[in-house]
């Protein structure tokens, strides 16, 4: 695997240039303007399979966005991996708080700057380019197949059927995944556990149009008030979510479990610092460290209503709405959860309004675990890597599909990743570390060869860890 290695190291420019032809696509899912935009990523990642050494890519249609298949099959008895990513992305928001253009990629300062740059096109890249480096080598020791969706970002709703439809074409052994994080760059981590989702839209309605602040206000309910105040109410005063039957299977840590967690490496002054905040918040009695892996959270990812242009319009608003994000931990029905939060917030609001609550996604929290020949494959890979053993770690992010592979392919994922909490994925002025970049590509190379030597009957020695 060395001269695999060595390609990486002589080609990273190369593949970084390559890289930025992907980063330039505007592929915002969440935007239907940009459909376009989807079937040309999907295309530009099929083309870039093929001239790293695929036998066969294509760009497959599903209910939404395409699918971009991809794979090289080296001997049916050797081990199959099935590399999953994302090709979609965030929209960019407010274009005045990035110091460059988004989808206009740049490096500086050691970084790659762009929409996509870690979330998921660059972790997704290094998948390409390990293999490719495989191949060119004579070095590739597994059969190896790749998926790439563009709905991550909005759900994956088209996902689950596409995997219903392809179950003989996507058999593999194990799923990799790069679309997470590492605890911090002297710290390496491998994601074990991911918390799932449910995602919410509430719109609150007073009067059939806008009317008069100073001939109404005080007489006729403000539906930006209103919903100001019922979204306040969702969280208490101890930060515990207050929709009751919310925690009824949340599984509770043992004292013993919490201190093995506590001993986890954790800076808290340099996640407040990431982030710019000068504390930090969240249910009482738990760390950081714990509110975002083992509990459930929920968050307005967007609240609307009434004017906020320039200068002033002195009215009261005939609708206010926002988008409610809540992650959940393992044993939790998402479903179940979508359910008693429409039927609370429905509940608490006020005659003097009508509220329409809608469900708009979600997926199930995953654990991943940590004796299997993948994960092993894994530790060993990063080790090599890094110098220094991974720890396991439960993320505080979703990935609704992974529990949905599990529950159609029969599989599970290994979650790979190596981003860290200033790529600022999901804000402006995304980027990801060329360092990064480089140590993940010889992390994936190492991984197919740890993994290809564990498989069952290889007859090899174990390695040693």
């Amino acid at each position: 695997m060395e001269k695999s290695i060595q390609y990486i190291r002589e080609n990273q420019s190369r593949f970084v240039e390559e890289l930025f032809e992907g980063l330039r696509i505007p592929s915002i899912s969440a935007e239907s303007a940009h459909k376009p935009d989807m079937e040309r990523c999907a295309g530009w990642l099929c083309r870039t399979l093929l001239a790293s050494g695929a036998d066969r890519a294509e760009v497959m249609p599903t209910a939404g966005n395409p699918v971009a298949y991809g794979e090289k099959i080296v001997d049916p008895a050797r081990p199959t991996v099935l590399v999953y990513g994302h090709y979609d992305v965030m929209p960019t928001g407010d274009p005045a708080l990035w110091e460059t253009q988004p989808f206009e990629p740049v490096v500086r300062d050691g970084r790659i700057w762009g929409r996509g740059a870690n979330d998921d096109k660059g972790q997704g890249f290094m998948h390409i380019k390990a293999f490719e480096a495989m191949v060119r080598s004579g070095e590739l020791p597994c059969n190896l197949k790749f998926m790439f969706e563009g709905e991550e970002e909005i759900g994956s709703s088209s996902l689950y059927g596409f995997c219903e439809q392809h179950k003989e074409l996507l058999k593999a052994d194990i799923i990799l995944v790069s679309d997470t994080g590492m605890i911090g760059p002297d710290t390496p981590s491998i994601t074990c556990g991911l918390r799932g989702l449910a995602y919410m839209e509430v719109t609150v309605t007073g009067p059939d149009k806008e009317v008069h602040s100073g001939l109404f206000g005080g007489a006729v309910a403000n539906p930006a008030n209103v919903l100001a105040k019922l979204v306040g109410s969702l969280t208490d005063e101890n930060g515990r979510i207050t929709i009751p039957g919310f925690y009824s299977d949340v599984i509770e840590f043992t004292a013993e479990e919490r201190a093995e967690l506590g001993k986890t490496p954790f800076c808290e002054e340099r996640y407040k610092k990431s982030v710019g905040v000068r504390e930090t918040a969240g249910e009482a009695g738990y760390s950081t460290i714990e509110r975002t892996g083992i509990r459930p959270a929920l968050d307005v990812n967007g609240i609307r209503g009434g004017y906020t242009g320039e200068g002033t319009k002195t009215i009261i608003p005939s609708t206010a709405s926002a988008k409610i994000s809540m992650r959940l931990v393992p044993n939790q029905d998402f479903h179940k959860i979508g359910k008693l939060f429409a039927d609370h917030f429905s509940k608490i609001a006020p005659r003097s309004v009508k509220v329409d609550v809608k469900f708009l996604h979600g997926g199930a929290p995953y654990l991943s675990p940590t004796s299997s020949p993948a994960y092993l494959a894994a530790i060993q890979a990063v080790e090599k890597v890094f110098s220094k053993k991974p720890l396991p770690f439960y993320s505080g992010g979703s990935i609704p599909i992974i529990s949905g592979f599990e529950k159609i392919l029969g599989l599970k994922s290994i979650l790979l990743g190596f981003g860290s909490d200033i790529d600022a994925i999901h804000s402006p002025n995304e980027s990801y570390g060329l360092e990064n970049f480089r140590e993940g590509m010889e992390t994936i190379v190492r991984f197919h060869h740890y993994f290809e030597k564990r498989r069952p009957n290889h007859g090899a020695a174990e390695p040693n860890l």
